[in-house]
């Protein structure tokens, strides 16, 4: 069934379809109507789920954690103030080991005060154990919270699936929506082997002496590798079911690129319409889309990128005193390659400014005329 809906509905929708357990709901603009069509749906029976009313984004998460430890599938959902108040939680749910997912709409952090989309509040997020999914249509929004259930479950890490404030959550495109059958085929009733269970009791949470913590990270570590072999086989049996195919490194003509722009979210669509037209002025560029952020796909880049002269990392964020968070990620992905290529970093639309052609196409044009980076970063569109 084709619907045309906005990207928090895409959510909602993908949601039930999971037939998840428990919801745990705090409303923060944009992601509020992702859990007001949950509600609706759970009201209207077509969602079997405990829908739990809580009174901050700090206690959604520990609903969360508390449904996933007793073996129920749980989400929620959180932009911004709301996923930095989470923070805390996000290390108990990755370290506890639990497939919670979270979909974070991109929204810049205060002050200023501001709702529009920027990718700093989640990549914040990138060293606690989460898995990390980054989204460029409505469609893959959908998809990508399946995916991201069946992945969690299966390497027993939390994931969240991220997209562009306004430009996805309130944009409203054409969706094909499963029917239930096949996705119950794809992802089959959550059981994990080990929970809270007053029949067989275990101790969760307890405290953990230098004997045996430092084991436990290398656990979690040699979990979240694992996701670089589980990732593509789940891709390749939703492509089978479903026929929509998913990489967690996607190039685009990047063969023979002299040049090739990296982007993630909905930057990537944009470019990809730029590159044509430079294209067929005579340019040698490519684009490369980076849809997993964790773990960060490091071999794939690597293939991808490993023939250029440059590469131009386009961010929607930035850490202070260092520069583009995916600029940062993409060197120490090539810094041991014998012929790497020079990089270059850009930031641009933070705090929802727009990133329109003309603006991308300055980005490429950019790196394409120096031999070198002159600076870490060099920001494209500012007024002063």
């Amino acid at each position: 069934m084709k619907k045309v809906i906005m990207g928090n509905h895409a959510v909602s929708h993908a949601v039930r379809l999971a037939r998840t357990q428990v919801v745990a709901a705090y409303p923060i603009t944009p992601q509020t109507q992702i859990v007001e069509e949950l509600s609706n749906m759970c009201a209207e029976g077509k969602l079997r789920a405990k829908f739990i009313k809580v009174e901050s984004e700090h206690s959604a998460m520990a609903c969360c954690i508390g449904a996933a430890a007793a073996g129920s599938r749980a989400f929620t959902a959180t932009s911004s103030q709301g996923l930095a108040l989470m923070h805390e939680l996000l290390h108990w749910a990755a370290g506890a080991r639990l497939p919670v997912v979270l979909a974070e709409v991109n929204r810049a952090l205060a002050p200023g005060w501001n709702i529009w989309t920027e990718q700093t509040d989640s990549l914040a997020q990138r060293d606690t154990g989460w898995l990390q999914f980054y989204c460029t249509s409505n469609q893959e929004i959908l998809d990508s919270i399946l995916i991201a259930f069946r992945v969690a479950e299966e390497v027993s890490l939390p994931a969240m699936v991220v997209y562009d404030a306004f430009y996805l959550s309130h944009t409203y495109e054409a969706v094909d929506i499963p029917e239930q059958e096949p996705v119950d085929a794809f992802l089959p009733p959550y059981e994990p082997s080990v929970k809270l269970d007053v029949d067989n009791p275990m101790a969760f949470g307890s405290l953990t002496t230098p004997e045996y913590y430092m084991e436990m990270r290398h656990k979690i570590e040699e979990a979240t590798e694992r996701v670089h072999e589980v990732l593509p086989t789940t891709y390749e049996e939703f492509g089978r079911i479903f026929g929509r195919e998913y990489k967690a490194v996607e190039p685009y003509r990047c063969d023979g690129a002299d040049l090739i722009l990296a982007t993630s979210g909905t930057v990537s669509s944009t470019a990809q319409l730029v590159i044509e037209t430079l294209r067929e002025r005579g340019m040698r560029v490519g684009g490369l889309n980076i849809r997993m952020f964790r773990p960060f796909p490091a071999r794939a880049v690597r293939e991808a990128l490993g023939r250029c002269k440059k590469v131009a990392v386009l961010d929607r964020n930035i850490s202070f005193g260092q520069g583009g968070i995916f600029a940062q990620e993409l060197k120490s992905a090539l810094c041991n390659e014998p012929h790497r290529p020079q990089v270059f970093g850009f930031i641009a639309g933070l705090g929802g400014r727009d990133i329109t052609p003309a603006s991308i196409e300055e980005v490429i044009l950019t790196a394409d005329k120096l031999d070198a980076p002159e600076r870490e970063i060099e920001w494209i569109g500012l007024k002063t």
